[in-house]
C-alpha cells in the first residue's frame, strides 16, 4: 500500500506543480497560448468543467460535485481492489498514478470549480483542438499499467505467462 501512496502523491504533486508553473508563473491564463515545440507541443489554456474532452460539462455546481464524488469513489474502489488482490510492484505504481491523477483533477475542481488544462499536441498537419493536463497523463498511464501489469486473481498466471490458465475438461 505504501507504493500506491507514494506513486499517488508523486502524480498529484507533479500535476499541481506543472499547473502552477505553466498557468500562474508563465501566465498562461492571461496569455492563453504559448508555442513550445510547434506543432508537436503547445500550451493552450483550458477550463474543463466536464470529463474528458469536456463531455458532460454543463458547468453546474451539481455536475462538479457528481464528477468529484465519482472520482473519489473510483479511487476508493481501486485501493480496495489492490488491497484485496496481491499485485506486482508495477501494478501498484500504476494504481497510484491513476489515483493521484484523479485526485489532482478533483483538487482542481475544489480550488477552481473546473479542471485546469494546458497541454495541446498536434502532428502531421492535423490541428488538435483539445487540451489536457499532466493528471490526465497519469490517469491514462495508470489505467494502461493496470491492464498490462495487474494480476488476474488466479495465481498471477496472466502476468507471468501472458495467458490465463485453462480449466481441465472433465
Amino acid at each position: 500500500m505504501r507504493i500506491i501512496l507514494w506513486a499517488g502523491l508523486a502524480a498529484l504533486a507533479v500535476d499541481q506543480i506543472c499547473k502552477y508553473v505553466v498557468i500562474h508563473m508563465m501566465e498562461l491564463a492571461r496569455i492563453r497560448s504559448i508555442d513550445v515545440l510547434p506543432p508537436l507541443l503547445n500550451f493552450r489554456y483550458g477550463e474543463n468543467r466536464g470529463i474528458n474532452f469536456g463531455l458532460f460539462g454543463g458547468g453546474s455546481e451539481a455536475s462538479r460535485i457528481i464528477l468529484s464524488t465519482l472520482a473519489v469513489l473510483l479511487c476508493i474502489a481501486i485501493l480496495w481492489w489492490a488491497r484485496k488482490n496481491a499485485q506486482t510492484t508495477l501494478a501498484k505504481i500504476s494504481a497510484g498514478f491513476l489515483i493521484g491523477g484523479a485526485l489532482a483533477n478533483v483538487l482542481d475542481r475544489l480550488l477552481y470549480g473546473y479542471v485546469l488544462d494546458f497541454l495541446n499536441v498536434s502532428c502531421c498537419g492535423i490541428n488538435n483542438p483539445f487540451v489536457f493536463n499532466t493528471a490526465d497523463i497519469f490517469i491514462f498511464a495508470g489505467a494502461l499499467g493496470l491492464v498490462i501489469f495487474a494480476e488476474d486473481g488466479r495465481g498471477g498466471a496472466k502476468a507471468k505467462g501472458g495467458k490465463k490458465p485453462r480449466k481441465p475438461i472433465v
